[in-house]
């Protein structure tokens, strides 16, 4: 397995010897003082919840989510607005991540939902989406894209990218599919379309266009394939409207 730092395989006793007695006094938000000698299991974790492994939900994890996992929260700064536009329209979507903290939460969750649903797909359909068990025929459409209401939900996003806190990040989960061009990854001209027109009609109705954007992920870096569904994030927009859209959907943070 991939380690980002030359410690990373050392033993909780090794490390307990290059700390003093000052260090355990320190907050986990102070890691930045020692964490080039952590494993990147253990930056932004109390000390008292250390562990001698690697926990088995971040096991295995790209080199990405490693160089994330082992930067301290305070490290790290948050795209803002500009940046998610820039982003977004020039589709390198990959470089979206998540605050350090919070992908460990989301990797430990996504693990947890798996063991007790079986599947992510289960689990958004039925306590999500409400669309039934998580069957494969509970997702069929009615009709063809964006033909009827109750093809589509749109809910927060459980785990939002680490996105300035001005920015409200939401999906927007179909039962029907938005092609995608198996050469480029992408979404044919007619599936980008028809999503171009569906967010023109929904979201800036009653939110000025600079305000608004979307994005499909590639399949590579879908969290939950089996449920066609694109993103999108507003900017400062009116809360009264975003309770509207989402059916007073709540974020995850507020319902655990």
């Amino acid at each position: 397995m991939l380690h980002s730092r030359s410690l990373s395989t050392a033993p909780i006793s090794t490390l307990d010897g290059k700390l003093t007695d000052a260090d355990a006094a320190l907050r986990f938000e102070d890691h930045s003082l020692y964490s080039e000698s952590l494993p990147y299991w253990l930056v932004n974790l109390p000390r008292s919840q250390w562990t001698a492994e690697c926990p088995s939900f971040l096991r295995d994890q790209t080199p990405k989510n490693i160089r994330c996992l082992s930067t301290p929260d305070h490290l790290y700064t948050r795209q803002n607005w500009e940046q998610v536009k820039e982003i977004t329209s020039t589709n390198r979507i990959d470089r979206f991540q998540r605050v350090p903290s919070e992908l460990r939460k989301y990797l430990e969750y996504m693990a947890h939902i798996k063991a007790e649903y079986a599947s992510v797909m289960r689990f958004v359909v039925k306590e999500r989406l409400g669309w039934g068990d998580g069957n494969v025929e509970d997702i069929k459409p009615r009709g063809s894209a964006f033909e009827y209401e109750e093809d589509i939900r749109i809910i927060y996003n459980d785990w939002p990218y680490g996105v300035d806190k001005d920015i409200i990040h939401l999906v927007v989960w179909t039962k029907f599919q938005l092609e995608d061009d198996p050469t480029t990854d992408d979404l044919t001209p007619s599936a980008r379309a028809a999503i171009e027109s569906y967010v023109e009609e929904t979201f800036c109705s009653r939110v000025p266009h600079e305000q608004v954007v979307w994005f499909k992920n590639w399949k590579s870096l879908k969290s939950v394939p089996g449920i066609e569904h694109f993103h999108v994030m507003l900017h400062r927009p009116d809360m009264e409207f975003v309770r509207e859209i989402t059916c007073g959907d709540v974020p995850l943070i507020d319902r655990l």
